[in-house]
């Protein structure tokens, strides 16, 4: 069984409160059910962080030995944290960066990610939906180099 980790970076532990008309209405609880129920219909493990602390984030992401897959929400982190760019860039699993916001169309600070160069992909604008496309990839492509579309 693929072993997913979710790790959600600053604020987000107050999603359904913080700015509701640009992140939704949904809680991180309730995103994680979300995330937890899909898991498990697709034959996925998934286990789920939230830190507002980036070395917290990092010390994960150096732990994550056993795990098949990273979706990454770094928050504010996103265009500052080389030092979470460096710890994705130096395991072997698979990172896909994923933001509820379509960071570009926001403020012009927002517009870079030192994270995405070392990620996968990157998943921006779609709410929670973001990591539900992110966790689709990693139960039918996992960490597989070749994407193959059906027709």
């Amino acid at each position: 069984m693929r072993k997913i980790l979710v790790i959600n970076g600053p604020n987000l532990n107050l999603l359904g409160k913080r700015r509701p008309e640009i992140y939704g209405s949904e809680t991180l609880d309730e995103l994680n059910e979300r995330l937890k129920d899909y898991a498990q219909r697709h034959n996925l493990e998934l286990e789920t962080f939230q830190s507002n602390s980036e070395a917290e984030i990092i010390d994960l992401i150096q732990r994550a030995a056993d795990i098949s897959g990273i979706i990454i929400n770094p928050g504010a982190y996103t265009h500052y944290s080389i030092a979470i760019r460096d710890a994705i860039e130096s395991i072997s699993a698979p990172v896909i960066e994923v933001h509820l916001s379509n960071i570009y169309s926001r403020e012009d600070f927002r517009k870079n990610s030192v994270i995405a160069p070392v990620c996968k992909g990157q998943i921006t604008g779609f709410g929670g939906f973001g990591y539900l496309l992110a966790l689709r990839y990693f139960s039918e492509i996992g960490g597989k180099d070749e994407v193959q579309i059906a027709g």
